[in-house]
């Protein structure tokens, strides 16, 4: 009776376990819904491609002061997470103005989809 007791606390605590694991990973970086890539294509070639290149490579307009545009490509872009993207995009950076009163959220998510083929 003692050994069946210990099992099934060791089962309970197992779960838990894995319950907990998931709910804490799934808020660790909310999904956000697929952008559509061709159409984040155009957006970043109309409003992008004068500060971060034709290629994504930063090397479009350089400014006299403050940093340079972001290099897209780089493996940092790449560890980014979506939801710091969207917030960039959103609320601008250094030299870099915010587009929310621009682009729709769903014109920004399309962005985001492109933007990840060039960190490919």
């Amino acid at each position: 009776m003692k050994r069946s007791r210990m099992l099934r606390m060791a089962m309970v605590g197992l779960v838990s376990g894995l319950l907990l694991g998931t709910v804490v990973q799934g808020r660790a970086e909310p999904k956000l819904q697929n952008g559509d890539v061709a159409r984040g294509k155009a957006l970043f070639v109309r409003h992008c491609t004068g500060c971060h290149g034709p290629e994504g490579g930063g090397d479009g307009y350089s400014f006299l002061r403050g940093p340079d545009p972001a290099n897209l490509t780089s493996p940092s872009t790449r560890k980014t997470s979506d939801a710091d993207l969207i917030k960039a995009i959103h609320d601008g950076k250094p030299n870099m103005p915010p587009w929310k009163t621009r682009l729709s959220e769903k014109e920004s998510r399309d962005v985001l989809a492109y933007v990840r083929t060039l960190a490919k």
